[in-house]
């Protein structure tokens, strides 16, 4: 593996071991992650799962490959300290947030399982394919200790497809809150890989390289996740140099990716039949907008709305 430049914060790096029949992304979210986090005053244990999730759509969205396509993650409950957790990614653009009941958040403790967080809730993954316009949702229940549990049962339940994930947070004195986050899979038969011959002796081959990567994945230290001095690629070599070779590239940039610009908004609006804005516009002939995301108002003038959309 070579590689002229180290990946640090806010982009995935991408790789694959060919003789292994596996690929893999690992993720270090740093100041795209304070920025989120920023729009909102954030009990600890709530900022460690928002950040938790934000890596899982780092890593997921990062395999979309038209950029008008969007990957939300949701997680939702009725009986939680959390009511809702949401984030989406866009072409690189990174957004998401929670709503919890800060009394409750609290008598959770400070290291709670999901249930103690959710309650009896779950988690979609929802891909929007831009080019297709075709939708795929899918929906597992939040169960185990951490969203990484939660995402390996959703690979197992609706894709079926071996995979181990793993995700550490920290707040660094100097750099505010780093999450890192790995994603390894198995990669399903017939893609790239090597000569196939016969089928059962494959699948079984298949399957022993599996449990030798999978084995390494899950050595993969929380410290390794979010030290900001250990790049991506040298932590990519250091779980996978004896192997027979391993690629890797750089994925997209991140960026904190709100889409609340008025210009956008005042699209929205125009979606709405002409009585309906109306009846948006208070008393001193604005149209108020919040944006739960990046926790900002908007003031839309009516007059600024396109008419005909």
């Amino acid at each position: 593996m070579t590689s002229t430049t180290e990946t640090g914060f806010d982009r995935p790096l991408i790789f694959t071991l060919p003789a292994e029949d596996a690929r893999g992304r690992v993720v270090r979210l740093g100041p795209v992650l304070d920025t989120i986090l920023s729009a909102h005053t954030y009990p600890k244990v709530a900022e460690k799962v928002l950040a938790e999730a934000l890596v899982l759509t780092a890593l997921l969205g990062s395999t979309l490959k038209e950029p008008t396509s969007q990957l939300t993650v949701q997680a939702q409950t009725q009986n939680g300290p959390i009511s809702l957790l949401v984030c989406d990614y866009v072409a690189g653009q990174l957004r998401g947030y929670l709503s919890f009941d800060a009394e409750a958040l609290t008598a959770a403790g400070p290291e709670p399982t999901l249930f103690g967080l959710f309650g009896k809730g779950y988690l979609a993954l929802t891909f929007d394919h831009g080019a297709t316009k075709e939708r795929y949702q899918g929906v597992v229940p939040l169960e185990g200790s951490s969203i990484a549990e939660a995402a390996e049962q959703y690979f197992r339940q609706s894709e079926q497809v071996p995979t181990v994930v793993r995700m550490a947070t920290v707040h660094d004195a100097g750099r505010g809150c780093i999450a890192g986050g790995v994603l390894v899979q198995q990669l399903p038969m017939g893609e790239a890989g090597g000569e196939r011959l016969d089928v059962q002796a494959e699948r079984r081959n298949a399957d022993d390289a599996w449990d030798h990567v999978a084995a390494i994945a899950e050595t993969i230290t929380a410290n390794e996740l979010t030290d900001a001095e250990l790049g991506l690629e040298a932590l990519v070599w250091h779980l996978y140099h004896d192997e027979e070779e391993v690629r890797v590239y750089q994925g997209e940039s991140l960026s904190r990716g709100c889409r609340c610009d008025p210009a956008y908004l005042a699209s929205v609006i125009a979606r709405f039949p002409a009585e309906d804005r109306a009846d948006m516009v208070n008393e001193t002939g604005s149209i108020m907008i919040d944006c739960a995301f990046c926790s900002r108002q908007f003031a839309i003038d009516p007059e600024q709305v396109p008419v005909g959309h």
